[in-house]
């Protein structure tokens, strides 16, 4: 019987086979003199180098060699010459087993190697089962068996047993996890929870199906059918709590599991895992659909903002024509009665025959008028909304899980008073700030005040909402902020996080810096040595940076793409596959088993990709129908697999030769590109006036200077790009490697400036307005005569030390992943009473941002390096538009989850291109080289792997062999 494989080929190997690169060769099979010493015990020669070469099999990978196992020449050679002999002496020993089983007791005896056996394995087995529930895949328990084995000098099983082993601990793993979470459960419970797959809605669909369908909306009524579903969720009464102690990366693929399960499917299942992944679901899906309804009041809100705002500036459009007469009538009166007082005559008469005393009281009349309509602001305006609110304001209040900080118990209050429909004698406004145009407009409005006063408190709770005053128990954006973040203690071991923990030793440090940054410039100024500006009578000019690409480049460029060969997107994809192995990375989301269909799962990443879908793509390839594709799709595609499968090609390319040409893989660019979408998507599909009148989202990609996508994400085409640089920075090790990362003015605020520099990251933005943008010292007194025109104001030091334990503990938060870069910037921008962590946080950044200007205009090499790193950010653009070839290049997708594929599908489709371009186009330097022709390494650094005129992208998408589609 065959055992049951959890691994692929090339994961075995990495593990199994014995190492052959240069520095693994070097750190695990170098000889020290005891070892040398025991070897040279033996007499004959192959004897003395067949135990060398076991010894060195048994440290790593950590088993036995088998009979008539080929060595690797390199390790032979190695081996030879440490023992002074050639390869030719392994030959003989290869053929005598009894001598073997001898070095092997030997070996154990001198070593303490052991055998997996007996008590040992035992150990290993229980060992195996803990380490089971934790991991996070097959591959990855496969891995952490074969690290403990070499640990503890077990001598590692056949592959076959490890394989059935690893296994079996999964499956155990997985029915105790599932166990755990429905004997939490009682029998009520899991009845209601059962009855989510017979229930029918409308008659069409299960309850489970549809629970499941929700998006953030865009109006009341998508709220709506949003509290609809929290509402039945709420009724199940399945407590969070029946997951603590499970691992997050289980709980995830539970929920995953249910979001790609039909009912049918799941109530053919054991009922163990079927109630536990009905429970996952139903807590999950509480916390997603909370944070929807948030989500959807917020941008309700926005619309309403919108809309007034829209309505003023109508009103003050409209009232132009009407001032201009009404300024005309008070121009002739007054010139009228001017003429009457110089000439001593009547004014009464003089108005009389100017415009007569009732047309005099109507332009009166009109021009109060006029005035409060050119003196209105948009609050004057949002009551119109109230209706929109009323339609599900009380109830989302009621069924929201609503918990505040202090300072928002007077918002809390009022928003009680809402949910209960409550009418009290006086509407109580302690949630306003003092001085806040909302009292004159409460004030101003008599008759009906209370729903203005309703609006009041549903715009303030979006804005304490988004600044974290204000949390739901239950929820991963909307949480707590205060225990999202990591404690104090764990701060000093946050990766990246080098600041001392003493503020004034770091305060000291920029002190000193700016001090002597601040001497530098002046200096540069009076000689006026800046490059390529200058600063006179305290106002800074810069000039446009020039080009610098040798005119030789464009030839080079040419003539090495004319050298690759033309090929087909398909035939690409499957070299570039089987150079990498990247769609490994896409196991069933059930098993953990590695995809058998290789076309298949090609074929799917081509329809992402291409934004074809899988309807058209399975018309457009012989191999495959659509419902083969889609099985694919819904059990094996989900974001870890995207990603793992993007950070292997990058990791790849980067390993390349000629990658090594365009940078160390250090430094990175990110941008945003609008992508439209089609108006019936419910997801991100914002308008942007920068992009025109029609919807889309943004997708921001970070690029290393080896071209490499290595994140991108989906973002809302309204939004700022800045919260997003650090996501993108920490969400794999690629980002993590980077030292300098650079950005365009979008990406450009004082707390990217603050994290990026308290991470370790050197930000370096372009400022488009950089002239006006100003310096902050610590004292503004001291600085240099010719810098005072560009001095902003002051650094409040004591903010920054009365602060820096929360900012260290901000920092740690975003470091170790707890939670995104992007959340927590955002809610430091959203608070509306300045926060004090907020504050220091931008006083952080403006330290950082002064030190930075300084540099830049000191630096023109920081200036020419962010401009190449910018460049080949935004020549990814031209890249994915070419790719983007179905459906008019618009993202259709109506959920947020399929525009996230249809992005991320399109970025690891440009980073294959951009791997095999790079392979090529080293081999065309390496034809070019032998023929003689100059490739000089400065005219290479210009060269871009982003081309796609060789490769073929229409057509009917034909593979080079087909196999069986299949799970």
């Amino acid at each position: 019987m065959a055992h049951r494989t959890i691994m692929t080929a090339r994961q075995r190997a990495a593990l199994f086979d014995l190492a052959t690169d240069e520095a693994s060769i070097l750190f695990h099979y170098t000889l020290s003199d005891d070892d040398l010493e025991h070897i040279n015990e033996r007499r004959r020669p192959e004897n003395r180098f067949g135990f060398a070469l076991q010894l060195c099999a048994l440290r790593h990978p950590g088993r036995l060699l088998s009979a008539g196992e080929v060595i690797p020449e390199p390790i032979v050679r190695f081996i030879g010459v440490q023992l002074g002999m050639t390869g030719d002496e392994l030959l003989p020993y290869a053929a005598r087993r009894q001598t073997r089983q001898q070095h092997l007791h030997a070996l154990r005896q001198l070593y303490g190697f052991k055998m997996f056996s007996g008590r040992r394995a035992r150990e290993l087995k229980a060992w195996l089962s803990c380490e089971a529930e934790v991991a996070t895949s097959n591959h990855d328990l496969a891995r952490r068996l074969v690290e403990e084995c070499r640990r503890t000098q077990t001598i590692l099983p056949g592959v076959s047993v490890i394989e059935r082993l690893c296994a079996d601990a999964l499956v155990a793993a997985e029915r105790r996890i599932e166990s755990a979470i429905v004997n939490r459960l009682d029998e009520d419970r899991k009845t209601r929870l059962d009855n989510l797959l017979t229930e029918l809605v409308d008659g069409t669909v299960s309850r489970f199906v549809w629970l499941r369908q929700f998006e953030v909306g865009q109006n009341s009524a998508d709220v709506g059918r949003l509290l609809d579903r929290l509402e039945v969720l709420r009724d199940l009464n399945i407590s969070p709590d029946i997951l603590a102690g499970i691992p997050p990366h289980r709980v995830t693929r539970l929920r995953r599991q249910g979001e790609r399960y039909f009912a049918d499917g799941l109530r053919d299942i054991s009922s163990d895992r079927r109630q536990a992944i009905l429970a996952v679901c139903a807590v999950e899906w509480c916390a997603a659909i909370s944070d929807a309804v948030v989500e959807t009041h917020d941008r309700i809100v926005g619309k309403t903002w919108q809309g007034a705002r829209k309505l003023c500036d109508a009103k003050i459009t409209d009232a132009k024509t009407a001032m201009q007469d009404t300024l005309r009538a008070f121009k002739s009166l007054g010139l009228a009665l001017l003429d009457a007082r110089s000439d001593g005559a009547s004014l009464d008469q003089a108005t009389e025959l100017a415009c007569g005393w009732d047309r005099l009281e109507g332009l009166v009349a009109t021009a109060a008028e006029l005035t409060d309509t050119m003196a209105a602001d948009p609050l004057a305006h949002v009551g119109q909304g109230y209706h929109r609110f009323r339609r599900y304001a009380p109830r989302m209040l009621r069924v929201l899980d609503i918990e505040a900080a202090d300072v928002a118990a007077p918002l809390l209050h009022a928003s009680t008073l809402i949910a209960d429909d409550e009418k009290p004698e006086t509407w109580p406004v302690g949630f306003l700030r003092r001085g806040s145009k909302w009292h004159r407009h409460l004030n101003a409005q008599e008759e009906d005040g209370h729903r203005l006063w309703e609006v009041a408190v549903l715009f303030h709770l979006r804005d304490a909402f988004r600044s974290g005053d204000i949390w739901l128990s239950q929820s991963r954006r909307y949480g707590d902020l205060k225990q999202a973040l990591v404690p104090a203690e764990a701060v000093k071991d946050a990766p990246r996080l080098a600041v001392p923990l003493d503020p004034e030793a770091w305060l000291a440090d920029r002190k000193a810096r700016m001090t002597e940054g601040l001497a530098r410039l002046a200096k540069a100024a009076r000689a006026g040595a800046i490059p390529g500006g200058s600063i006179e009578n305290g106002v800074l000019k810069i000039e446009r940076l020039s080009a610098a690409v040798p005119e030789e480049a464009d030839e080079l460029v040419l003539d090495l793409y004319d050298r690759l060969p033309a090929i087909r997107i398909t035939e690409l994809m499957q070299e570039v596959d089987a150079d990498i192995g990247f769609t490994e990375t896409f196991t069933h989301l059930h098993t953990g088993a590695p995809c058998k269909d290789q076309i298949g799962m090609l074929t799917v990443l081509l329809a992402e990709g291409l934004n074809l879908g899988l309807s058209k793509m399975a018309e457009a390839t012989s191999t495959h129908d659509y419902f083969q594709l889609s099985r694919l799709s819904r059990w094996h595609v989900e974001s870890d697999a995207i990603n793992q499968a993007l950070a292997m090609v990058i990791e790849a390319q980067a390993r390349l030769p000629m990658a090594q040409f365009w940078g160390g893989g250090v430094t990175a660019s990110s941008d945003g590109q609008f992508f439209p979408a089609a108006r019936q998507g419910e997801a991100m599909n914002l308008i942007n006036a920068k992009y025109g009148s029609e919807p889309g989202l943004k997708a921001y990609t970070h690029v290393s200077d080896q071209f490499g996508p290595f994140a991108t994400q989906n973002i809302p085409a309204t939004v700022s790009e800045a919260p997003y640089i650090l996501d993108g920075l920490l969400m794999n090790e690629a980002g993590r490697n980077i030292s300098e990362q650079y950005a365009d003015t979008g990406g450009f605020t004082d707390q990217v400036f603050a994290v990026t520099a308290l991470l370790s990251y050197r930000f370096i933005p372009r400022i488009r307005d950089l002239p006006s943008t100003r310096l902050y010292l610590f004292d503004p007194a001291t600085a240099p005569n010719a810098l005072r025109g560009l001095i902003g104001g002051k650094i409040r030091e004591g903010v920054i030390v009365q602060n820096w334990p929360g900012v260290l503990r901000a920092m740690a938060t975003m470091a170790t992943g707890v939670l995104p870069p992007s959340q927590l910037l955002k809610k430091f921008a959203a608070y509306p009473r300045q926060h004090e962590l907020a504050v220091a946080l931008r006083e952080i950044g403006r330290i950082e941002r002064t030190l930075f200007i300084i540099e830049w205009l000191l630096d023109a090499d920081m200036q020419r390096r962010a401009q190449v790193g910018l460049n080949k950010g935004e020549a990814h653009h031209a890249l994915k538009n070419a790719l983007r070839i179905g459906r008019q290049g618009e993202i259709r997708d109506r959920t947020a989850e399929g525009q996230h594929y249809r992005m991320a599908g399109l970025n690891l489709l440009a980073a294959i291109i951009i791997y095999w371009n790079t392979k090529h186009l080293g081999q065309a330097v390496t034809a070019r080289r032998r023929a003689g022709l100059n490739c000089e390494p400065d005219l290479l650094a210009h060269i871009s792997p982003l081309g796609w005129a060789h490769i073929l992208l229409t057509g009917e998408y034909r593979w080079r062999q087909k196999t069986g589609a299949g799970l």
